[in-house]
């Protein structure tokens, strides 16, 4: 849940609970996204303040009609210093780490792209991936895996006819491997945004499981625990990350009275990402 500052809109203020007064909002309550909204299979309700999940592995991103902003910058206004959560991937795996509560996590997508085999690489240099129209309400009542990478494939993004006009011209298809002036190439993909690959030979595989499935294989081996990186937030702390170079979620879980303030900006970039 996320309000903009009426003076500086580009500005969003994010976190939790009752916020009285805050640079021109009134009386506004912030709430913390919760990985129970959003995957499937959540942890149990008794375990909720000790155990936690990726909600979300992400880029900032509209991915249609705008272009992925090249930066984003997070401002902790106000923390609320509390317990570790065991965070749990819940899937399959027996992975697990330790999270500052409400930490934002992220990982390396060039460590992401380094770590894949010669064959591997050779498809992401090659790849391009289409994101659905209006991603976000194509997914909405479609749930994520346990790992917050990526979705389940159950049927239940919208088709067509249920969502806003689509305008082919603003579907946005990007190179798997994106390279920025440092010619390194990162794997950055929004998961749970995709919809279609389209392959060197100029084919296109468009079953939405094998898209996922594909996609999952070569991005979860390097979220594991030892490549995450879990920031400590404290007040004042400003993190500028590259939106074009890691994968980001947010973890843990609040109750309503807690306050947490932070402020988030980033702005559409004027050009698309670079091919490899």
């Amino acid at each position: 849940d996320l309000k903009t500052i009426p003076r500086q809109p580009q500005v969003q203020v994010i976190g939790n609970g009752p916020v009285a007064s805050y640079e021109g909002l009134e009386n506004i309550t912030l709430k913390h996204p919760h990985h129970r909204t959003f995957h499937r299979d959540p942890v149990p309700l008794e375990d909720d303040r000790t155990v936690t999940r990726f909600y979300r592995w992400h880029i900032d991103a509209a991915l249609y009609g705008l272009e992925p902003p090249k930066v984003t910058s997070l401002l902790a206004v106000k923390v609320p210093k509390t317990e570790h959560q065991l965070l749990s991937y819940d899937d399959g795996s027996d992975d697990k780490l330790s999270v500052p509560r409400g930490s934002t996590v992220f990982a390396s997508s060039y460590r992401m792209y380094d770590l894949l085999s010669e064959e591997d690489k050779k498809f992401a240099r090659e790849t391009k991936v289409q994101y659905a129209p209006h991603p976000y309400v194509w997914m909405a009542d479609a749930k994520s895996r346990s790992d917050g990478l990526g979705m389940l494939s159950e049927g239940l993004e919208l088709d067509r006819s249920s969502m806003p006009d689509v305008d082919e011209t603003k579907v946005k298809i990007y190179p798997m491997c994106r390279n920025p002036v440092t010619n390194k190439l990162a794997l950055q993909v929004h998961p749970s945004a995709i919809e279609k690959l389209h392959l060197a030979d100029g084919s296109i595989i468009d079953d939405l499981e094998q898209v996922r499935e594909i996609v999952h294989r070569l991005q979860r081996p390097r979220i594991a625990p030892e490549l995450v990186y879990a920031v400590d937030w404290n007040e004042g702390d400003l993190a500028l990350f590259n939106n074009h170079g890691v994968l980001h979620s947010v973890t843990g879980s609040f109750t309503p009275d807690e306050v947490r303030i932070f402020r988030q900006c980033n702005l559409a970039a004027s050009e698309p990402p670079l091919v490899p």
